[in-house]
Parts: structure tokens; C-alpha cells; sequence
């Protein structure tokens, strides 16, 4: 039996048997995209939540009167009225508009559920400082925040945060929770 262990083709199994667990372990895994609310605020929004990234000239955002300050107004998207929201704002960060100035803004189309509506799909554009990258992570390693490290406007728009590798704690926001939440605006 140590002889058959000690094989090369022994060894050749252990190492198949090594990959499969990783790749399995990575199945595990949701793509979630990193984005910068205001310059030095990052956080995750679930991947199969997210539209597109868009890139949208300054006076192509048409503002509309009498809304709450973070709605910057409404935008062309695809021939549909697209309701553009200021995220970092809604989140009780600096506004957008007292940030650096641009000539473009990014944005992030979003796509989700309000479960108090009857509609099955909503969609909202959220602009945001900059779209960074996509991060891998585990869904079973997102945690609940402390409450004393969050803005109470950000608290009903999370999930929970992922502590990264290099030690960088990273908030993750729901897509149904920001659509609830400028649903009751």
C-alpha cells in the first residue's frame, strides 16, 4: 500500500485532487465590482446586480426640481429615462458636485428589486467617483458592520463588509437596499 502511495502516478491524483478543491473552492465565490464613492471611500457591489458602467458628459444628466438632494436628475439610457443618484451622497458622504470637477461622470447601472414594489425589475443609475476593479470574494466571509464605524444614512444599504488580503475593509452595498431606499425618498 506505501509503494502504491509513493507512485508517481499516486502523486499525479493528489495533485488532480489539489486543483479540484481549489476550483471548487473559487465556485464558491461572487464577483463583486469595486468602486470609489469619493476618493478615498471604496466599496463592493455585487456583480450580477450591475448592468453596465457608463461614462456619461457632464450636461448629459438632466436635473429635475423638487427631488431629494442625492437624485442629480435623469439621463437617456437606451431610449429609457435612467434616474441618476448621487451614491456617495446617499450614503451620507461628501456630495458629487462638491467633489473635484469632471468633464465626464461614471456611472453604474444597477438593476434589482424594491420587495415592498409589485415591479419585478428596477433599474437606477448611480454615479460615483471612479469603477476600479472586480474583486472575488466569499459570501460566507461577509460580516455585519459594527454600527459605530458607519454613517447612519450607509447603514440600511449594507450587506456587511469583506476584510481583504491586505488588510483593507471594504463595505458591501445590496442592490435591492438602495432601491428601497430612493423608493421612499
Amino acid at each position: 500500500m506505501s509503494d502504491a502511495l509513493s507512485s508517481p502516478d499516486s502523486h499525479a491524483l493528489v495533485n488532480r485532487t489539489k486543483e479540484q478543491a481549489i476550483v471548487s473552492a473559487d465556485d464558491t465565490k461572487e464577483q463583486f465590482l469595486r468602486l470609489h464613492l469619493v476618493p478615498a471611500t471604496k466599496v463592493l457591489l455585487p456583480i450580477q446586480q450591475v448592468a453596465e458602467v457608463l461614462t456619461i458628459p457632464v450636461g448629459q444628466i438632466v436635473p429635475i426640481s423638487h427631488m431629494p438632494a442625492c437624485v442629480m436628475g435623469v439621463y437617456n439610457w437606451r431610449g429609457e429615462v435612467l434616474w441618476m443618484v448621487d451614491l456617495g451622497h446617499l450614503c451620507g458622504l461628501t456630495p458629487y458636485y462638491q467633489q473635484t470637477i469632471q468633464i465626464a461622470h461614471t456611472a453604474v447601472v444597477l438593476q434589482g428589486r424594491d420587495k415592498a414594489s409589485t415591479q419585478k425589475s428596477q433599474t437606477l443609475g448611480l454615479v460615483v467617483d471612479r469603477v476600479e476593479d472586480v474583486e472575488w470574494c466569499d459570501p460566507h466571509v461577509i460580516q455585519p458592520l459594527p454600527p459605530s464605524t458607519m454613517t447612519s444614512e450607509l447603514a440600511p444599504l449594507l450587506r456587511g463588509y469583506w476584510w481583504k488580503s491586505d488588510d483593507a475593509m471594504l463595505a458591501v452595498l445590496e442592490a435591492e437596499a438602495i432601491i428601497a431606499t430612493i423608493s421612499k425618498l
